[in-house]
């Protein structure tokens, strides 16, 4: 909104002498950083109140789970405010409309994307507190399917509309690099010429969406399998989501594109506003949520982190970097499906002791606080590795 107002009264402001004032808004860079900064203020100012009226609306989370030992351990945190996602999601919307430019298609889909998993998830969480507090009340929010039908769905839909956006726009031009598949080690652009490599895989627009509808659905279930312990999947969020910020003003830049030979997606700078609200977003909500959690984010919260994390990877053509900083998360709801496909497919036995697999960490003697401080590391150390490979091509 402020870039968008400064865009429509630039030359009256330059006429007047005012422009040099606010002419640092023009750079992506320093609104990016800023809409982190804000972001963060917001669920710091914002935070007591909300979590006293969570408190006064009775909002609380019941821990339960299928083994004794963990509902023993967990029932400290009974009654801790839940459907704290709210302050995440409404501090990324702020930030981001206030900092980013709204006419521009990514940061429009991105929004829609945090309304759409923010409710999503903010349905999931009311259902499963109203049926706590009925007498005989046993559903546990929505069921997995029907969560999973709307995930698909806003994958399926980003996903197409991104593609046909990023279409090269002259009939007999040649593919867009906004369609390119990037792997690993293999360098999109000729470092001599900085024409687009003969060995580029161009995606169609069924692989290109199912692609997208993978990263959507895959990464926002992740971040809320991971999401059981005081600060585990808000910090790693905000780790990942500060090295993609980068990998945006990288990607919507050509000059910086062509240097690092990946594929240069015009407009892709401006999700830099946006995931740096999501890390400001994150680092906020750390604060009321670090060991003991004065609040949880619920699927409210979680459920839109992954969501971004997903999308975003998907429109700067990124998907393995990011993924390969979110191993912490692949190992959370990896270790799910393998425990559940193991258990069905031998009648009762598991591989782990409890899934997901921080659960196994702590039944087998680790702390919460080392546990969740050690994930960090390793997503730290995941980071560090993922950027490093963009220069091994």
């Amino acid at each position: 909104m402020l870039f968008n107002l400064l865009d429509a009264t630039r030359d009256w402001l330059a006429e007047v002498g005012l422009y040099r004032y606010v002419m640092v808004l023009d750079q992506v860079q320093f609104r990016a950083l800023f809409a982190t900064l804000l972001a963060f203020l917001i669920v710091l100012g914002a935070g007591r109140p909300v979590i006293r009226w969570l408190v006064s609306m009775k909002i609380g989370d019941i821990p339960r789970f299928d083994v004794a030992a963990l509902d023993r351990a967990m029932a400290s945190k009974k009654n801790t405010p839940t459907m704290g996602g709210l302050l995440i999601a409404g501090a990324i919307l702020v930030s981001s409309l206030l900092l980013a430019d709204l006419a521009n298609f990514y940061v429009r889909m991105a929004l829609i994307l945090v309304v759409w998993m923010a409710v999503l998830g903010g349905f999931d969480d009311w259902l499963k507190l109203t049926a706590a507090a009925r007498p005989g009340g046993s559903r546990q929010g929505l069921h997995s399917w029907e969560k999973l039908v709307f995930q698909l769905g806003i994958g399926l839909l980003l996903g197409y509309f991104t593609y046909v956006h990023g279409a090269p726009q002259a009939e007999g031009a040649p593919p867009s690099l906004a369609h390119a598949l990037t792997l690993p080690f293999l360098r999109t652009y000729d470092p001599a010429t900085f024409l687009a490599e003969d060995h580029v895989i161009y995606l169609g627009m069924g692989a290109f969406v199912l692609l997208s509808v993978l990263m959507v659905a895959g990464l926002s279930n992740a971040v809320n399998i991971t999401d059981g312990m005081d600060g585990l999947a808000t910090g790693i969020t905000a780790s990942i989501s500060l090295a993609m910020l980068t990998l945006c003003l990288i990607a919507g830049s050509q000059s910086r594109a062509q240097e690092m030979l990946v594929p240069y997606v015009p407009g892709s700078e401006e999700l830099a506003v946006v995931i740096g609200g999501v890390a400001g977003a994150g680092l906020g909500f750390l604060w009321w949520n670090c060991s003991p959690a004065s609040v949880f984010m619920g699927d409210t919260g979680s459920l839109t982190l992954g969501g971004v994390l997903g999308y975003v990877a998907v429109v700067i053509r990124q998907e393995f970097v990011v993924l390969m900083m979110c191993g912490v998360f692949l190992l959370e709801i990896g270790s799910v499906v393998l425990q559940v496909g193991y258990f069905k497919y031998t009648k009762g036995k598991r591989i782990f002791r409890c899934a997901p697999y921080h659960w196994h960490l702590h039944m087998g003697g680790w702390t919460e606080q080392k546990i969740v401080v050690r994930l960090w590391i390793v997503t730290i150390a995941l980071i560090a590795v993922a950027l490093a490979s963009l220069r091994l091509r």
